[in-house]
């Protein structure tokens, strides 16, 4: 998973309480309105939140969109990917 960006689509709050070293804070409500930035990304994207929910319905938008991106599930997960 190297030079892969993580998006973490769960609040401020949850991040701050825990997320993968490295990885960017957008909350999925952000998400629409800062597609054109999301799209200048030029590495693969990995999204996760809590439980795969919510990156899950990130994930959908951006592939709808023309963003080639994955929904790695809950951020727990991701790191333990990445960590090991």
């Amino acid at each position: 998973m190297e030079n892969t960006v993580i998006i973490d689509v769960r609040t401020p709050g949850e991040f701050m309480g825990g997320h993968v070293a490295g990885s960017i804070n957008i909350p999925l409500g952000e998400i629409v309105g800062r597609l054109d930035e999301i799209k200048q990304i030029n590495q693969p994207i990995v999204l996760c939140c809590a439980s795969g929910n919510r990156s899950g319905q990130a994930a959908m938008y951006l592939q709808q969109n023309g963003v080639d991106c994955t929904n790695g599930g809950s951020w727990m997960d991701v790191n333990f990917t990445i960590n090991s």
